[in-house]
């Protein structure tokens, strides 16, 4: 792939790189970290990309599996709040905010395989699209979608 490509072919998912990289940081420097991280992967990957999955999949693939292992890091690492004085006066406070805010901090309690699956979910991704990125059947996808929703009804 020539550095050409390479640049459309960022520019046409860097959608889908975002929505991994804020799936699994809410930090404006992790995502940017993250989102460099998988281009990184993507740019040493394109030579062993060998077309047996379209291109978004593998792109999926590639960003989720960059996001998941760098949160396994994370987990190993001590964790460290940064010292924030920032105050968002525009910030939405509306019921609509309050529920996607709700929704999004209950699947960050996931683990990074759950929280991967219920993201390709969330994108519309058919069973069959989200078993190819994560490495399962589509009929496993079924069964672990139901048990993820059941586990996000129980949590408080």
């Amino acid at each position: 792939m020539t550095e050409h490509e390479f640049e459309k072919m960022v520019r046409e998912h860097r959608g889908t790189i975002y929505t991994v990289c804020y799936m699994f940081s809410t930090d404006k420097d992790e995502v940017a970290d993250l989102f460099q991280e998988i281009l990184i992967n993507l740019w040493k990957g394109s030579g062993t990309f060998r077309g047996e999955s379209g291109l978004g999949t593998w792109i999926w693939k590639v960003s989720l599996n960059t996001c998941i292992s760098y949160d396994r890091k994370q987990r190993i690492r001590p964790h460290t709040e940064p010292l924030s004085l920032d105050i968002d006066l525009f910030e939405d406070r509306d019921e609509g905010s309050r529920q996607v805010e709700l929704l999004r901090g209950r699947i960050s309690k996931l683990g990074p395989f759950d929280r991967a699956i219920v993201l390709l979910w969330l994108e519309n991704l058919s069973y069959e699209e989200i078993g190819q990125i994560v490495g399962i059947s589509a009929k496993n996808v079924s069964v672990r979608l139901v048990r993820i929703k059941e586990q996000l009804k129980n949590m408080r």
